[in-house]
């Protein structure tokens, strides 16, 4: 049985398919959901309530300490008052003025070893490898996915002055990373993408004294996709969309979905009782049901949703409170979604330019 979407809200966004299809999208245990979105050679920062509202205007815009560097997952502190950029060659926290408060240097992503730098901070080496940053939900720590002289590491700093409290050495060779706290406040996941080589995914908690780790790596590569928002559990998606699982924090599994052809890297919690899961990558027909809700403790497929005015392309950001987010590259579009009743029909939204 299919599974009626309805149109909440929807705003003409350039770039905004990085909040769908990329990590431009920040939730926080408070439950702010925030765009990152680069503009020019700044990150602004907008609150998605306030997009939808037709405010054009960023909560804050931070100063990218390298306009050149295009890569690299950035966070933002929950007050909103300092950025942590994932650099080439060094990890910045810097202020709204751009003044920078910490930094953290570390070996350069470039895929060359040993190359020559010219010694000029601006200069952007060869190669779209790169790490990514975590601001903690408290804002007392960053997380930062980093490469070290011998091994890539994930390192635990003091988010006050960079003051590195903890490492983690890591086996991976990373294309690229993100990462993801956990609602409990205290937990955090990185997933480190290898390309062809797999994926490694890794789950750790910093008690102030002692850093406790450990890894889903074992016996397969799986990309993890998202975390429940009232229990411990978390989906990861096998690199090949072989299958959908839902796990328990230590990696048990607790329950798998197998799709006919496979699952999109994207899928995420709708809230605590559904998950939303694509298609899209799979799906040659563009008459066949590409988005699909499923039972959050079972991962029973619930249905296909059916969009008003036809399938959606592309994939789906969850966002946790009942609703997810679409974009079409067609228009530009953000929309955000709900489940509706088999017969509710959605009302008429104008869209918002910025």
């Amino acid at each position: 049985m299919s599974i009626t979407a309805q149109l909440r809200d929807s705003v003409e966004l350039p770039g905004g398919d990085a909040l769908v299809n990329g990590f431009a999208f920040e939730a926080r245990r408070a439950g702010a959901r925030r765009a990152l979105l680069r503009r020019g050679d700044g990150l602004a920062v907008y609150q998605l309530a306030d997009l939808f509202a037709q405010n054009a205007a960023p909560a804050v815009v931070f100063p990218l300490p390298w306009p050149g560097w295009a890569w690299g997952v950035h966070s933002v502190s929950p007050d909103g008052r300092f950025a942590v950029f994932a650099g080439q060659r060094a990890v910045r926290a810097v202020d709204a003025d751009g003044r920078t408060l910490w930094e953290y240097r570390h070996a350069c992503w470039g895929p060359a070893l040993g190359h020559p730098h010219s010694g000029d901070d601006q200069e952007v080496c060869r190669g779209s490898e790169h790490g990514s940053c975590r601001v903690s939900d408290d804002g007392r720590l960053v997380w930062a996915h980093v490469l070290g002289e011998e091994e890539e590491l994930w390192v635990v700093l003091d988010a006050r002055d960079g003051t590195e409290l903890a490492r983690l050495p890591l086996e991976s060779a990373a294309s690229g990373s993100h990462q993801l706290s956990h609602p409990d406040g205290v937990h955090v996941g990185l997933c480190v993408g290898m390309g062809q080589d797999g994926i490694m995914t890794y789950w750790a908690r910093w008690d102030g004294e002692q850093l406790t780790s450990w890894d889903l790596n074992a016996t397969e590569d799986r990309i993890l996709g998202d975390v429940h928002p009232a229990h411990p559990g978390f989906l990861t998606v096998e690199h090949y969309g072989a299958d959908l699982r839902l796990h328990a924090l230590d990696g048990t599994t607790l329950a798998t979905a197998t799709p006919e052809e496979a699952w999109d890297y994207a899928c995420g919690f709708v809230d605590a009782d559904t998950v939303i899961a694509s298609t899209t990558e799979a799906d040659q027909d563009h008459d066949e049901p590409r988005h699909w809700l499923l039972d959050a403790r079972t991962l029973r497929i619930l249905g296909p949703v059916r969009y008003p005015d036809g399938p959606v392309d592309g994939y789906v950001r969850p966002l946790g409170d009942g609703s997810w987010l679409t974009y079409d590259d067609r228009d530009g579009t953000l929309r955000r979604w709900s489940r509706a009743g088999a017969t509710a029909q959605p009302r008429p939204h104008p869209v918002a330019r910025l």
